[in-house]
């Protein structure tokens, strides 16, 4: 049994176990200390000191988010001192940062601006120099290093959770800030481009690149054809931002929205998504019989592939050919739906909305223009979607639903669970054990593969074949995993990754959450993933195999799985990669 330790929180006795630090103590009887650099998901290092506290008997104030409450202990989290103290350090802060709130991303949703407002400061205290630096717009995510607060979350969140370790603090004293290393672009880092940095940033130090205004030009241009397509997702959180609760399914309102804001066709990517899987699938069951390379790991998310290229390209040989959702889609747009339309692919603006910054990187990648033209134009956050709507005057809380365009708008229940970790994986495995067994499915929800655990292990009887898959989500624990594979201590036949915790529906590019300190929160996440589900349970198709304008586009256009043209449009090839721009001194040594 954990030892109890009681003390004194501003007049009230607080019983919490050994260990606990003073802000756990307080939040555990309904007590919020203020707080900038702290989250829950992340090591606690009082680089802020906003959260400050007395102590009785200690002669200066103490970080409440990392000093431990101990036996006795006597605390003020709100005496006149204390207030002075932290209106001192926001004001600071404040004469050190851009006062450009009113066009600022995340105006109205900003910690600092907040944390001002509840401390009531109304002027600018302290005017002196501030520090200047230079954005870095040249990847999915922008970096504005003058609005940086240095609160080190980016940090911490790229180290402990994605295990990537792309920024880290630069300089001393009033210059110090947050850097690539040796200051390099970020598209020249070893970031991923995952945006997780996006969620935790309390302020707009980083966001993900706009291509808002790109799409407007493009939407206004009668000579383009400009056709959308609309990530699984993106359709459980794009309520959110106006009002609606995590996880209530908006497809057809979104549809609704984008056929208003000037599209001209709107696709579901949840279509290709099953297209992913009957070729995936077919991968899969050609490397078990052909002794093939296993694991075969999943190639959907495009921040686990550069992370993959740059931390473990021993196992590139492993993942999957296949494109992600969105880039056969877009290949198949500006090929057959061309073909089909007889419309000039020259003319045609292809546009996705994903709830992922990497998809930004992954739609420039240079091999991603398998249909003779950059298979995807511009990639849409779903923050960027709800920006537009709202920009376009739509009343998205009023609109009636309306119906994807064919002949790729429909799509199976296993599809819509690819925004959810482990979805992938069932999504293959029911496709993988009819098309063996040529049998239907005992039972369809393979459970053991959902959850939100970061690592998840199980097993699936296919034929008398016993294939040992595994689900991961987070770059930290990929590493685990894959560290522990070449030492012998797992092995697999299959494997999901996703970059991002939770999956996609928890990707970087997804709504800011009411609460920073909730960013990660599980209760939040579960109810978009419950959404999906749902959407899931509710299909009268669930299986990708299954689905009708699959078997049409198989009969029209690519004729079988794997086969030639199938090769050519869907399937791709990673490489070893290295952080471009490093000192040719320091490149010499570096060994990834």
């Amino acid at each position: 049994m954990t030892k109890q330790i009681t003390l004194t929180i501003d007049g009230q006795k607080v019983t919490a176990p050994l260990g606990t630090t003073i802000m756990q103590a307080a939040d555990s009887i309904g007590l919020h200390i203020p707080r900038l650099c702290f989250h829950k998901k992340l090591s606690s290092i009082g680089a802020c000191r906003i959260c400050v506290v007395e102590v009785a008997g200690m002669k200066n104030f103490a970080p409440s988010c990392c000093t431990a409450a101990t036996e006795g202990m006597v605390v003020k989290t709100n005496s006149q001192a204390v207030r002075k103290a932290r209106r001192d350090l926001v004001e600071l802060i404040l004469d050190n940062h851009p006062r450009d709130c009113q066009i600022c991303e995340r105006n109205n949703n900003c910690d600092l601006q907040e944390m001002a407002n509840t401390l009531g400061i109304r002027e600018f205290t302290y005017e002196g120099e501030r520090k200047r630096y230079a954005v870095d717009a040249s990847a999915g995510v922008t970096r504005d290093p003058e609005k940086c607060i240095t609160c080190g979350k980016c940090v911490r969140v790229c180290s402990e959770l994605q295990g990537v370790n792309a920024l880290s603090y630069a300089y001393r004293g009033f210059r110090t800030t947050v850097l690539p290393a040796f200051n390099m672009p970020i598209k020249d880092s070893v970031c991923i481009n995952c945006g997780q940095c996006t969620l935790f940033c309390p302020t707009a130090a980083i966001t993900e690149t706009d291509a808002t205004a790109e799409v407007w030009r493009n939407l206004n241009d009668p000579a383009k054809t400009v056709i959308v397509q609309i990530a699984p997702a993106v359709r459980v959180a794009v309520g959110e931002g106006f009002g609606y609760a995590p996880g209530e399914d908006k497809t057809y309102e979104s549809v609704a929205a984008l056929r208003l804001m000037g599209f001209k066709v709107v696709f579901d990517t949840q279509f290709s998504a099953d297209l992913t899987i009957m070729e995936e699938g077919h991968e899969l069951i050609r490397r078990l019989k052909n002794n093939g390379k296993l694991p075969m790991i999943t190639s959907c998310s495009p921040g686990w592939i550069k992370f993959c290229e740059h931390f473990h390209p021993e196992f590139l040989d492993n993942l999957s050919t296949c494109k992600s959702p969105q880039q056969m889609m877009g290949a198949l747009i500006k090929t057959y739906y061309a073909q089909k339309m007889k419309i000039d692919p020259a003319s045609i603006y292809s546009v996705s909305i994903m709830p992922c910054t990497a998809k930004k990187y992954e739609a420039s990648r240079p091999e991603m223009k398998s249909s003779g033209y950059q298979d995807v134009d511009a990639v849409l956050t779903t923050r960027e979607f709800i920006k537009m709507i709202k920009q376009a005057g739509i009343k998205f809380n009023e609109l009636k639903g309306s119906e994807f365009d064919n002949p790729m708008g429909e799509s199976t229940g296993a599809a819509t669970i690819f925004g959810v970790s482990g979805g992938v994986m069932e999504a293959a495995l029911r496709t993988a054990y009819e098309v063996i067994t040529g049998q239907a499915l005992p039972a369809i929800d393979f459970q053991a593969v959902r959850g939100f655990d970061g690592i998840k292990e199980a097993e699936v009887d296919i034929a008398g074949t016993k294939v040992k898959v595994a689900v991961i989500y987070g770059m930290a624990n990929v590493h685990k995993v894959f560290t522990e594979m070449e030492q012998g201590q797992r092995t697999y036949h299959f494997i999901e990754v996703m970059t991002c915790p939770g999956g996609c529906m928890g990707g970087g590019g997804q709504p800011y959450l009411p609460s920073q300190a909730e960013a990660l929160d599980k209760s939040w996440y579960e109810k978009r993933a419950q959404g999906l589900y749902k959407i899931d349970e509710l299909k009268k198709i669930r299986k990708s195999h299954e689905n009708p304008q699959i078997k049409q586009i198989y009969q029209e256009f690519l004729k079988q799985p794997l086969g030639e043209l199938s090769h050519h449009l869907l399937h791709t090839k990673y490489q070893r990669r290295l952080p471009q721009g490093i000192p040719s001194k320091v490149k010499e040594t570096v060994s990834i």
